[in-house]
């Protein structure tokens, strides 16, 4: 990367510039915008101009600050709609099913978050692993602890990321030590949202971890939160494992289905964001689209923990939302490269083949999208805030090897998604200004 100065409050980034603005499996090839010499000019973080750089309006005496990555993809910044900070240094745990797995490892380790400190060096290890693996934006679990989100929104502030958190409820089916009430639940929720939701680039998701781990009161208690504040997200799990599913058959026997059981108290609707969603009804597909509900796809976890396939088909047929979910500590990456290549495994084994810049799409405005941000992220139109990452496509000899026998961009990307992880980011940046930086060279 080279880097040049000039004399006014202007960033200009050089590259080859992809981005969507809509959905390749609706849109096809034009639902993304491709610029192999293309410019980003970017004032005060806001994308100004994306595209070719013949066509750029700045001249190179009014930019401030200049990056040059010629040769690299920009792409906007990846978002992660579904991952567990606190579960960052259980990742790799070996377990044989999902149950198991929280009672093993997962309780045990989010005990420890009673430490502010220990919540304090997380947040840090947490932003310095996604901003590493290009993830600008993320949808995360914190623990039953209001001090676990706390921590995760002042080191986002400090780092001036936008992100989307929440304390998690859980008032039953837990270690004594990891439980609230539904009153605490909704004071310290209530508590933080005041201080938090809307500040800056943040914003706040209520969170139940699933309907296993709440009771009815509980599951009000968030139906009440959800009516505190415009533009909050209700981020929880469903039907991930079928052991679950038959626990939450037996907890709310009145339900239809497990999405019944949300649904009875409010809980579906524009802004929830589900993750998982393996083993769906019919009828469970239809409310989550009547509803513009969005469902976090997590290939990684699923197949780690043997919870089952995603059938993106029906999620498609639906027109139902969808974003990629890394879902660490169960996902065994940070990397939404890797995220990719899992889902393209996942979808081949239903026999519903994912192309490549579907997956990109996912990873970016897709997931922008199914948490209602597009107008924010995951896109390079004129407006937009300027999160974004730097792709090399020979970060290794086998890539580069490869690389060299591509002839479309499909194919191209298609690598990226196959054999890229966190070596292929060169750079990540947060609002125009390098946040993470693999190498750097200056002029």
């Amino acid at each position: 990367m080279s880097h040049f100065k000039s004399s006014r409050s202007v960033i200009a980034v050089k590259g080859n510039i992809l981005y969507f603005t809509e959905d390749p499996r609706i849109a096809g090839d034009k639902a993304w915008h491709y610029h192999p010499d293309g410019m980003l000019l970017i004032e005060n973080g806001i994308i100004q101009f994306a595209g070719d750089r013949c066509d750029c309006p700045a001249h190179e005496e009014a930019v401030t600050t200049g990056y040059d990555y010629s040769g690299k993809l920009i792409l906007p910044g990846f978002v992660d709609t579904h991952i567990h900070p606190p579960q960052l240094s259980i990742i790799a745990s070996n377990s044989t099913e999902l149950l198991h797995w929280l009672d093993t490892y997962t309780f045990p380790e989010e005990g420890r978050f009673a430490d502010p400190e220990v919540c304090r060096r997380g947040a840090e290890r947490y932003f310095d692993e996604t901003l590493k693996n290009g993830t600008t934006t993320s949808l995360a679990m914190a623990t039953v602890h209001a001090e676990s989100a706390e921590a995760l929104f002042r080191e986002a502030e400090k780092r001036n990321l936008r992100f989307v958190t929440g304390k998690t409820l859980m008032d039953r089916n837990a270690p004594d030590f990891l439980t609230d009430t539904p009153e605490s639940a909704f004071d310290e929720s209530l508590s933080l949202i005041e201080r938090w939701h809307g500040k800056g680039r943040l914003g706040y998701a209520v969170t139940p971890r699933f309907a296993v781990t709440s009771t009815p009161q509980q599951l009000d208690a968030a139906q009440a939160l959800m009516k505190e504040a415009d533009g909050l997200i209700m981020h929880t799990h469903l039907s991930e494992n079928h052991e679950e599913i038959r626990t939450v058959r037996e907890l709310f026997p009145k339900a239809e289905n497990y999405l019944d059981v949300y649904d009875h108290f409010g809980l579906v609707g524009k802004g929830s964001l589900f993750a998982h969603a393996i083993h769906l009804s019919e009828g469970e597909y239809e409310r989550l689209a009547d509803s513009g509900a969005a469902v976090s796809f997590c290939p990684s976890s699923n197949l780690f923990l043997g919870s089952g396939l995603f059938r993106m088909d029906n999620a498609e047929r639906h027109s139902i939302s969808v974003g990629l979910g890394s879902d660490v500590g169960g996902g065994t990456s940070f990397s939404q490269l890797y995220t990719m290549a899992e889902g393209f495994k996942v979808c081949q084994l239903c026999r519903t083949p994912l192309a490549a810049t579907t997956a990109f799409y996912l990873a970016t405005l897709g997931g922008a999208r199914s948490l209602g941000l597009e107008t924010r992220i995951g896109s390079f139109q004129k407006g937009s805030e300027a999160d974004f990452l730097v792709l090399d496509p020979e970060a290794t000899p086998l890539a580069a090897r490869r690389t060299t026998r591509t002839e479309s961009l499909e194919e191209r990307l298609f690598v990226l998604m196959i054999l890229g992880d966190d070596r292929f980011i060169t750079a990540t940046h947060i609002m125009g200004k390098p946040a993470y930086t693999r190498s750097e060279e200056r002029l």
